[in-house]
């Protein structure tokens, strides 16, 4: 069963920042404690990826950890856009209860993070990289409003440069203007000085200056977003690839929803100018995870980390003809999810029931042993990845849009209930390339009626204002003839 409904405390919650951490709460000694490492990409397509089928980019660590970990095969983003999906990620709370509905918007004050419960555990606990939680701040380096990050020195708050450096006043973003301010520019960045390259590399003082305690870090990869540019020699290491033009890129009318229409910028000519640069910044963040994996090596701590690899959403990548995100797609809201820890989840564990990234919060509490004290709205799917069933699991996932949509997802079936447009129904076993709206066949009512259901008892459970959205109530009152 999904958790009774959980109200938001609006009281004081105390989020520990600098200072001693609460010893009381730790579940023993520093060794039998995982650690836990968290490589977090943005707008990352996971088909991409070798373990998700992708042939074109080598992506040989990142397979590693699923091939000796587990791979979660229907992993959807709560919001398919950047603010809204990380704070769901990081409060294991739906987006209307963070406040961050959509992007730039700060995070609530009150909100405890499972970096918070870490640190409140014992752990000590870092960030560095796009952090998105602050409001519009760019880059906005360290907030200081540290949501139990305690070292957050290489947090920056937006944007998606390109060459980083340290200075004597602090971490600034090296590609600079005539003015002085900071550019997207390449800027001649090195393997050095690259962002993904420089964040992996404070990704790794962090394990070794704590490698003797329990720690937390989360490195937060600004890639593959746009700008599509990326340091040599990834920039030209798939310049003479075949770009593949996707099957659904060119639609017929009755085939585009309202919420889906097509770009008029994205073309077969824009596709095979962009995506050699996308492959190579995805080749990048593959080969740094495996810094990562060797730098636990050398401290005798890969068996005893948990490592996870994600996204804070997708990128359709030419598919509907569009670029980005935003919509609820599969290549847009469902993203990518890996995670190793042999000492609990089984090499090559395949979890294909469907969460989102409001599990994530209690899910990586309970496999390190950490008590939640704190609300939320995900479930606990840690059995799911030590290959044990969930008796009585309701295997349905909610998601939503900042322009108002809802969309229920289980089994095969996605039901989309929006603003903008009447219902559309996806069946994804037969029609995986999303192109067919089945809401109004009859042999299809059942589903629709049930996922309609499950809408609706969402949007009561959790106050979700857009069931009071005009058209999407209208839409729900229809199906379940009201």
């Amino acid at each position: 069963m999904r958790p009774k409904s959980l109200s938001i405390l609006v009281g004081s919650i105390a989020v520990l920042a600098l200072g001693a951490a609460d010893l009381s709460q730790a579940k023993g000694p520093a060794t039998e404690r995982p650690n836990l490492v968290i490589i977090h990409a943005d707008e990352l397509n996971l088909d991409v990826l070798g373990c998700y089928g992708g042939k074109i980019v080598g992506t040989p660590n990142i397979d590693w950890l699923a091939e000796h970990g587990a791979k979660c095969t229907r992993f959807y983003a709560t919001t398919p856009v950047c603010s809204p999906s990380r704070a769901a990620f990081v409060s294991g709370l739906y987006p209307h209860h963070t406040r961050v509905t959509t992007n730039d918007i700060p995070l609530d004050d009150h909100i405890v993070t499972f970096a918070a419960e870490l640190a409140r555990a014992g752990y000590a606990t870092g960030y560095a990289g796009k952090w998105h939680l602050d409001g519009p701040g760019k880059p906005q380096w360290a907030p200081k409003r540290k949501f139990g990050f305690q070292d957050n020195r290489y947090m920056f708050n937006r944007g998606h440069w390109k060459k980083m450096e340290d200075t004597p006043a602090g971490p600034r973003v090296a590609a600079r203007n005539a003015k002085g301010q900071p550019t997207y520019s390449l800027d001649g960045a090195d393997a050095s000085s690259y962002t993904t390259d420089w964040l992996t590399t404070k990704t790794l003082d962090f394990i070794a200056e704590h490698a003797s305690e329990p720690f937390c870090f989360m490195v937060s990869i600004p890639d593959p977003h746009d700008p599509n540019t990326v340091r040599p020699p990834y920039d030209t290491m798939y310049a003479n690839v075949e770009v593949p033009i996707p099957a659904n890129m060119h639609k017929k009318p009755e085939q585009i929803p309202n919420w889906g229409r097509p770009e008029e910028r994205v073309t077969e000519a824009t596709l095979r100018r962009i995506m050699p640069a996308y492959y190579g910044m995805v080749k990048c963040i593959d080969d740094n995870v495996g810094r990562i994996l060797k730098e636990l090596r050398k401290h005798n701590l890969l068996e005893k980390t948990i490592i996870v690899f994600t996204a804070d959403h997708g990128d359709l990548c030419g598919e509907h003809g569009r670029l980005n995100k935003g919509v609820p797609y599969e290549k847009s809201a469902r993203i990518p999810f890996v995670i190793y820890y042999p000492p609990k989840i089984p090499a090559g564990t395949v979890v294909d029931k469907v969460l989102t990234c409001v599990d994530f919060k209690p899910t990586i509490l309970s496999l390190m042993g950490v008590k939640e004290t704190s609300p939320s709205h995900g479930r606990d799917a840690s059995a799911l990845f030590e290959g044990k069933p969930i008796p009585g699991w309701h295997d349905v996932a909610i998601i939503r849009g900042t322009n108002p949509w809802l969309c229920a997802i289980s089994g095969d079936y996605k039901l989309v209930v929006s603003a903008v447009d009447r219902p559309w129904l996806f069946d994804l076993v037969k029609d995986p390339l999303e192109l067919e709206n089945q809401a109004d066949k009859p042999e299809y009512r059942e589903v629709v009626v049930k996922l309609a259901r499950e809408i609706v008892a969402y949007g009561k459970k959790y106050d979700d204002p857009y069931l009071a959205n005009e058209n999407i109530k209208a839409s729900l009152d229809s199906i379940l003839g009201k």
